[in-house]
């Protein structure tokens, strides 16, 4: 009997540019990846011994796509995100058959609004959570705040202020409230300051015309690791439980490397 393959290459199909370091890379699916909106898998490629370099990348598209998509940045000293970005159509690109994380939706239980708070490529699951049929379904509102230094670095900016997916009733579109952050500018139509200094003011809730609330407002953190643990305070000394397996609170958080 034919051992199952664990990885195998995929073809890539297109890659696109933000900025001349933000990119997307989008591959061909293995036919045995099965994946829950949220979730990374590993890719990689070769290294200049042969061996292949892995890295964990959370998936943007949604489980339902035939087509995988990755969101990156280049990191100048890194081994293997200045390769991705020399990747072209047709290239290939090794993607792990087993998605992991859980930074989805089962997390929680209850709860009326989510919110989806993301500093730089840590957009990447909520983009895949947002193309997924079941966050529609599930709750009231949904609100969106993307993190970044500079406005040029916003990514999948227009896809969330005019968001439509073919999975997705346009209907239940007007759920979605989005609000950009810029840190090191100050910028028409964005926030100025860091989510969490916004958040400690006040003025997060106020653009978003929503308040928090642990009852009924269920989180999920993914980003830089700095601001995640930052959240994690503030938030737990809120009263908002961390979601565990055994006992499901309103907090999610996932460090983006």
């Amino acid at each position: 009997m034919q051992a199952q393959m664990k990885y195998s290459p995929q073809t890539v199909t297109g890659v696109h540019f933000w900025t001349p370091t933000i990119f997307s890379v989008k591959t061909t699916r293995p036919a045995g990846l099965q994946f829950t909106a949220g979730q990374f898998v590993r890719v990689g490629l070769p290294g200049d011994d042969g061996a292949i370099i892995w890295r964990a990348f959370s998936l943007v598209s949604s489980p339902a796509e035939d087509t995988l998509e990755f969101y990156a940045i280049t990191i100048p000293e890194g081994k293997l995100t200045p390769r991705l970005s020399q990747l072209e159509a047709g290239d290939e690109l090794f993607v792990d058959h087993t998605a992991y994380g859980f930074l989805t939706l089962d997390r929680f239980t209850g709860g009326e609004d989510l919110w989806l708070l993301a500093t730089g490529t840590g957009l990447a699951p909520f983009v895949s959570i947002l193309r997924d049929p079941a966050v529609w379904k599930r709750f009231k509102r949904i609100f969106v705040v993307h993190s970044v230094r500079w406005a040029r670095d916003l990514a999948y900016y227009e896809e969330l202020r005019h968001f439509s997916h073919p999975d997705v009733d346009p209907s239940l579109v007007e759920k979605l409230h989005f609000a950009v952050c810029v840190t090191r500018e100050q910028t028409p139509d964005a926030l100025y300051g860091r989510i969490t200094s916004l958040l400690a003011s006040g003025e997060l809730e106020k653009a978003m015309g929503a308040t928090l609330d642990p009852a009924t407002s269920r989180i999920m953190v993914c980003g830089n690791p700095d601001m995640v643990k930052e959240l994690r305070t503030w938030f737990t000394d809120k009263g908002y439980a961390v979601s565990r397996t055994a006992t499901p609170g309103p907090l999610v958080l996932e460090k983006q490397w």
